[in-house]
């Protein structure tokens, strides 16, 4: 039996980044329908138009993007960027004059 190890450059995170119009009552629908997509698929809001999530491999990153664009409505632009468990924990969030250290990263567990 193998055993793989996480490791911090394996592990993805997906930010998705969003500008959809939202100008008539249909457009602002299918606007919420997006976000709610996204928190449906374990995404969550980071800013308003920027959704999060911590994927276990590129493997499963590719899942998630692929449920992405099926979601997608017809107009705006969708963004989506991939980025390591490694880079993820260099980010710096700032509040106002307070300097805080990214969200924690969820535990992992370890079978052998």
């Amino acid at each position: 039996m193998e055993h793989t190890r996480l490791n911090a450059y394996k592990i993805m995170w997906l930010f998705v980044f969003f500008d959809l119009p939202v100008t008539t009552k249909k457009e602002r629908k299918l606007a919420t329908r997006f976000r709610k997509d996204l928190m449906k698929d374990g995404f969550t809001m980071m800013q308003w138009s920027v959704y999060t999530r911590h994927c276990a491999s590129g493997e499963s990153a590719d899942v998630h993007e692929k449920r992405i664009r099926g979601c997608v409505p017809d107009k705006g632009q969708i963004t989506i960027l991939r980025i390591t468990d490694k880079q993820y924990s260099n980010m710096v969030n700032i509040w106002g004059a307070q300097i805080r250290p990214s969200e924690e990263a969820p535990q992992q567990l370890e079978l052998f």
